[in-house]
């Protein structure tokens, strides 16, 4: 009996032990109240130090900062015809944020999806840099030699940023410079938080501006400390820890389940059916890169969580290459192996028409480019949808598909209504004008205007009126004197 009790003292014990330590790793350091503060800083102050001369010693074998512009560069050398780098801003400290761009025409505006990886949003949380390098080589390595690598270089533009927090990198943190963490940096769709432009990090900044600009189709995000494919929403409405779908559940799932699925073992997961999460039923964040990604950039993201451990020792990282080399080239493949893909043109004269796709019972708009009016629709395989067309002065149109496990190719070709005039062709200009006349403050603007220019005109006769009757007068009292 004393032996059982003996037992049972040591298993609460280490059951408190644990609890303890879990919620030192989710909350941080908690202040009592009773301990002196100045101890506790310097207490912290050392267990931060020993925690970074740690990281240090596992970051042995990892690519530093200069390591990894320099293999970018390598890179670049050697696979030149099917890539371009570039940067697209700086962190704090200044470093570059390099991106490669990887395609049979880079930097070339096509009527093809772009995909993007993101790696190292989190400053300790580094394998994704390095798996992210060994995807660009690979597919260098194999492009016109393996089918999947041909695919998705001949037809996809693929964007690689291998880390958007480098200063963090070197710190050994999970923030930024300032120690912000920048996968809370984002506007949130819920609570008014990160809508000062000039509060935002340098690094959001760029990633913010990157997507307004290139059009993304897809993305992921790497992140280490758990094994499991993550997908919107990331928070709630009420900040509860509960599953919340977000308009496209269903094509999120089956990109998830797309990734998990190729995954050495993620799919076996004992904490996640399937190997995936909706990210608010997991835990609620809020300011997160995914959400901000779908809403305000068109882009379906995933945020991927690779390894267990998120600073793994160097010599585990060919392995987990090994592990998600499927999975992530696979996720690239889908943009174009699957959903709904096409063209928008105008009947009367066949110009290409920036018109937006909706699909009925989905709430989510996909915007065609500008100039090439190719819009590229992520759809789950299996259903039937209504795919609608629309477009300022033309009527909608609209048709119904079964989505089969292949992509579908849907052109439209949209008609004028009535009020625009015949034969009349859609040009930019001329819709930026329809646009701004549709607003009414446009209309007062506009009307004040014509006024005052009608008042100038009226100056302007009165004024020359009065000119050539002076001079009329000169010639008349000229003549008299003669």
């Amino acid at each position: 009996m004393a032996h059982l009790n003996s037992s049972l003292l040591i298993f609460l014990s280490l059951s408190l032990l644990q609890l303890f330590h879990s919620a030192i790793g989710r909350g941080g350091e908690r202040d009592s109240g009773i301990v002196d503060k100045s101890y506790a800083a310097s207490r912290r102050h050392l267990t931060e130090e020993k925690h970074f001369q740690k990281l240090n010693i596992l970051a042995r074998g990892y690519m530093t900062n200069s390591d990894l512009e320099k293999a970018i560069k390598a890179f670049h050398g050697r696979c030149s015809r099917i890539s371009r780098i570039y940067s697209i801003g700086k962190s704090v400290f200044g470093v570059p944020l390099w991106a490669i761009e990887i395609s049979n025409k880079p930097g070339k505006e096509e009527a093809k999806p772009a995909f993007k990886f993101i790696g190292n949003v989190h400053g300790d949380e580094p394998v994704g840099r390095e798996l992210l390098l060994h995807l660009a080589n690979w597919l260098c390595d194999n492009y016109m030699k393996d089918p999947l690598a041909t695919l998705i270089v001949d037809n996809v533009h693929l964007h690689i940023l291998p880390s958007m927090n480098p200063d963090g990198f070197s710190l050994r943190r999970r923030g930024n410079a300032n120690n912000i963490d920048l996968n809370r940096d984002f506007p949130d769709q819920f609570f008014q938080m990160n809508d000062d432009l000039t509060e935002r990090q340098p690094e959001t900044k760029a990633i913010m501006s990157w997507i307004k600009k290139m059009r993304f189709t897809a993305s992921a995000s790497l992140h280490g400390g758990a094994l499991v494919a993550n997908y919107p929403w990331d928070g709630t409405q009420d900040k509860s820890k509960s599953y919340y779908a977000c308009p496209d559940d269903e094509a999120f799932r089956y990109m998830a389940k797309l990734y998990s699925g190729s995954h050495y073992n993620m799919s076996s997961s004992q904490e996640f059916e399937a190997g995936i999460t909706n990210g608010a039923h997991w835990y609620p964040i809020y300011g997160g890169m995914q959400d901000w990604n779908y809403i305000y950039g068109g882009c379906f993201e995933l945020t991927l969580e690779i390894s267990d451990d998120k600073w793994p020792p160097a010599n585990e990282l060919q392995m987990i290459w090994q592990f998600n080399k499927r999975s992530m080239l696979d996720l690239v493949a889908s943009v174009v192996k699957s959903g709904v893909h096409g063209r928008i043109f105008s009947s009367d004269c066949g110009e290409a028409l920036p018109a937006s796709i909706a699909i009925k019972g989905i709430n989510y708009t996909v915007k065609a480019s500008e100039r090439l009016a190719d819009y590229h629709r992520l759809l789950a395989p299996g259903h039937q949808y209504e795919v609608m067309a629309t477009m300022p002065g033309y009527k909608i149109r609209s048709t119904t598909i079964k989505m089969g496990e292949e992509a579908m190719t849907l052109d439209f070709i949209l008609e004028p209504t009535d009020s625009f005039l015949p034969h009349q062709c859609y040009n930019r200009s001329s819709m930026k004008v329809l646009e701004v006349m549709s607003n009414p403050h446009s209309q007062v603007a506009l009307t004040l205007i014509l006024v005052l220019a009608f008042l100038y005109f009226l100056m302007k006769r009165r004024v020359i009126f009065n000119h050539f009757r002076g001079r009329k007068s000169i010639v008349q009292r000229r003549v008299s004197a003669v």
